[in-house]
C-alpha cells in the first residue's frame, strides 16, 4: 500500500525563483512533447511513444539551455506524465467514455515536478534537491516506510514535499472485533450512527458562498491577463483552499474518532460519481465530500488493524431495521414509521442499523457499540431520540 506524506515547503525569494524556472521548464516540455506528438500524427501519421521522446532529451538540453538546469529525472518524469494522459485518452476511447484529449497547459496550469527515484534527500529540518538546493521544511511527523517518490506542489502561493512511501502491510495484529458500528453519510447531517448519534453537517462550501460569489464577480470585471486579474485569482483560490482545507480537517478528526471507538465501521458503496449527476444535489453531495471521508476512514482502519466494511446500499433505507419490513418513502420523508412492528424512527437511524446488520458476520450479531465521544464540540454531534420502545437489537 502506498502511503503520501505531505509537508510545507519555506523556501527564500531565490529559491522560490529558481523552483518557478524549473516548473516553467517543465511546462514547455510537456507541451512540446505533446506538439511533436500532435504534429507527427498529422502529418506522418506516426505514433511518438516515450522511450523515443525520451531519447531525445540530450539533444533538447544542448539546444535550450534552461532544461539543463532541471535534474534529469525530473525531465523524464514530465514524459511519463504525457505518455499517461495518452494511455488514458485511449483508454477512454476504448471504453466509450468521452474521450478528452491531452491538452496544452498554460500559465499556472502546471504545479508540480516529481523526483521518481533520487536527486532528494533529508537531513534534520532540510531538504536537500538536486538542481535546488537546501529547503526548510516543516516534518510534522516522522516517515514510516521506504521512500519511493517525492512530489513539489506549489499550491497558489505555498510549496508542499509529498512523500510517497511503501507502508508495511500487517504491521498492527488484526483486531478481535469486539465494537460495530453503522455509519450513513447524508446532507441533512454529515453522518448518523447506528448508535442514533448524528454528526452535523458543518457545510463549509455553503457557508462561504456568499464571499466566494462577491470575490469571483470582481474577479469577472477584471481586464484579462492584468495584474489585477491576476491578483484577485489568487484571492478566489485562496478562499477555495480554506474551504477544502477546513473539509479535509474536520473529516480527518472525525475518522480517526470512529476508527479508535470501533474495531469495524460499516458504510455504504456509494456511487457518489452517479449520483453528483442529479443537480439538485450536486453541490451539497461535493460539499459533504462523502468520498474522501471513506478513503479516510478506510486506510486508517487499515493501518490500526481494524475492519472497513462496505456493503451494498439497496434496500437500507426502505427496510426496517427491526423486523426487515419494507416501507418505501420518499428523500422528503425524515421519519421511518413500519406498519408491521411500530418501529418509528428517523430514517438515518434506520438506515445505519441496517447498514450494519449487512457487515457483521453471523456469529457477531450480538456486538454491542461502544459509545463514541461527542466530535469536535457539543453543536456537531447529536443523539437522535427514539420515539419506540422496541428497539433492542443492537
Amino acid at each position: 500500500m502506498l502511503k503520501t506524506y505531505k509537508y510545507r515547503l519555506y523556501p527564500d525569494r531565490k529559491q522560490i525563483e529558481k523552483l518557478e524556472s524549473i516548473l516553467n521548464a517543465c511546462r514547455f516540455l510537456y507541451n512540446s512533447a505533446l506538439e511533436e506528438r500532435k504534429e507527427a500524427w498529422r502529418k506522418q501519421r506516426v505514433g511518438i511513444g516515450y522511450n523515443q521522446q525520451a531519447n531525445e532529451l540530450v539533444e533538447c538540453k544542448k539546444a535550450i539551455p534552461e532544461l539543463s538546469n532541471v535534474y534529469s529525472q525530473v525531465l523524464q518524469d514530465v514524459l511519463r506524465r504525457l505518455n499517461k494522459a495518452f494511455q488514458n485518452f485511449f483508454r477512454r476511447l476504448g471504453n466509450g467514455e468521452k474521450p478528452g484529449y491531452p491538452r496544452f497547459k498554460g500559465r499556472n496550469r502546471y504545479n508540480s515536478l516529481v523526483y521518481p527515484q533520487s536527486g532528494f534527500s533529508l537531513e534534520e529540518n532540510r531538504l536537500h534537491l538536486a538542481k535546488i538546493g537546501d529547503i526548510k521544511i516543516k516534518l510534522h511527523r516522522r516517515i514510516e516506510g521506504q521512500v519511493k517518490t517525492l512530489s513539489l506542489t506549489r499550491e497558489i502561493d505555498k510549496w508542499y514535499a509529498c512523500f510517497s512511501v511503501a507502508a508495511v502491510l500487517g504491521a498492527v495484529a488484526p483486531k478481535t472485533i469486539k465494537s460495530a458500528v453503522g455509519v450513513d453519510v447524508g446532507l441533512d447531517s454529515f453522518a448518523t450512527l447506528s448508535t442514533g448519534e448524528q454528526i452535523e453537517n458543518p457545510r463549509w462550501f455553503r457557508n462561504t458562498e456568499r464571499r466566494l460569489a462577491h470575490r469571483q464577480r470582481s474577479l469577472s470585471r477584471k481586464r484579462l491577463r492584468s495584474q489585477s486579474r491576476n491578483r484577485q485569482r489568487i484571492k478566489v483560490a485562496k478562499l477555495h483552499r480554506r474551504v477544502a482545507n477546513q473539509r479535509r480537517d474536520f473529516q480527518h478528526k472525525v475518522s480517526r474518532q470512529l476508527v479508535d471507538a470501533y474495531d469495524l465501521i460499516a458504510y455504504e458503496d456509494l456511487n457518489v460519481k452517479g449520483m453528483v449527476r442529479n443537480h439538485h444535489l450536486a453541490k451539497s453531495i461535493s460539499d459533504a465530500g462523502w468520498g474522501q471521508f471513506i478513503a479516510f476512514v478506510c486506510y486508517k482502519a487499515e493501518e490500526a488493524g481494524g475492519m472497513a466494511v462496505a456493503v451494498t446500499p439497496s434496500g437500507t433505507s426502505v427496510d426496517c431495521s427491526d423486523c426487515g419490513f419494507p416501507m418505501p418513502k420518499s428523500l422528503a420523508q425524515r421519519v421511518h414509521k413500519c406498519s408491521n412492528c411500530g418501529l418509528k424512527m428517523d430514517r438515518d437511524w434506520n438506515a445505519a442499523r441496517n447498514i450494519l446488520a449487512l457487515a457483521l458476520p453471523q456469529g457477531l450479531r450480538d456486538v454491542k457499540p461502544v459509545e463514541i465521544e461527542p466530535l469536535l464540540s457539543q453543536k456537531q454531534v447529536r443523539s437522535v431520540k427514539q420515539e419506540a420502545t422496541d428497539f433492542n437489537r443492537w
